[in-house]
């Protein structure tokens, strides 16, 4: 079922087969739930100050920095870039009103997927352009005994932000690994982008109102409807990894 995805994936990359070693998980839309109050947060400070930035907006937007965001708008609505003083201010709006929602729980599915690729042998790591202080303690949480510190890649490990490859490149020189020896999980079109340009093979989970020809486009090799689709079809997934040759 999975056999022309991973295929097509080695072909266009040359590879004779995927050795599969690692998971590289985006997090928000992926392991948490928190799409919908990051949407609902950007739309409603974007307001405050004059923006239009719809729901459904931010869920294209998903994965770039705060700065690119609010640029993109204002350059779309102004013909100019926001002054860094606007941007420090949207941004400020936009994290309070997002804080003071309830905390986003954790996506269905994804400890159900993460407990089978752990028994797998396989290793778990996260590629989040967050910059959270407490995300460590946050996915120890949710995740016990899953996610490591030195093998995670944060809003502070890199210049430039999906979609970007740097954030995946980032992490297959922290986890020793070639780009056939690992997958990406993300949910978002700009993390989806970031690492089909890494190389590595991407599977989308459509978590979110975008239409799927949105994260196809981007060159998504597979795509889920959810995680917990993803979570029930994973073993077929990972017995096609590992018999497919070139």
């Amino acid at each position: 079922m999975y056999n022309n995805a991973i295929t097509n994936y080695l072909q266009q990359h040359s590879f004779g087969s995927i050795n599969l070693k690692a998971v590289l998980f985006d997090m928000d839309g992926v392991l948490f739930n928190s799409m919908p109050n990051h949407a609902r947060a950007w739309n409603e400070a974007m307001k405050r100050y004059g923006f239009d930035l719809s729901y459904e907006e931010a869920y294209l937007h998903e994965g770039r920095t705060g700065a690119a965001t609010i640029n993109i708008v204002s350059q779309r609505e102004r013909g100019k870039d926001a002054t860094p003083e606007e941007i420090e201010e949207i941004y400020h709006t936009k994290t309070e009103i997002f804080n003071s929602y309830p905390k986003a729980t954790r996506m269905e599915g994804s400890w159900e997927l993460i407990q089978k690729i752990k028994g797998a042998g396989l290793t778990v790591m996260l590629v989040t352009g967050s910059g959270q202080h407490s995300l460590l303690e946050r996915l120890n949480r949710n995740f016990p005994d899953t996610f490591r510190q030195e093998l995670m890649v944060t809003a502070y490990d890199v210049k430039h932000g999906k979609p970007s490859p740097e954030p995946y490149l980032m992490a297959l020189k922290k986890g020793g690994l070639q780009p056939n020896e690992a997958i990406v999980v993300e949910n978002a079109p700009m993390g989806v982008k970031a690492g089909v340009a890494a190389g590595i093979f991407t599977v989308a989970v459509n978590t979110g109102p975008l239409p799927d020809k949105v994260l196809l486009d981007e060159g998504a090799n597979l795509l889920f409807p959810s995680m917990p689709a993803f979570n029930n079809e994973w073993e077929q997934f990972y017995s096609s990894i590992r018999t497919e040759r070139l």
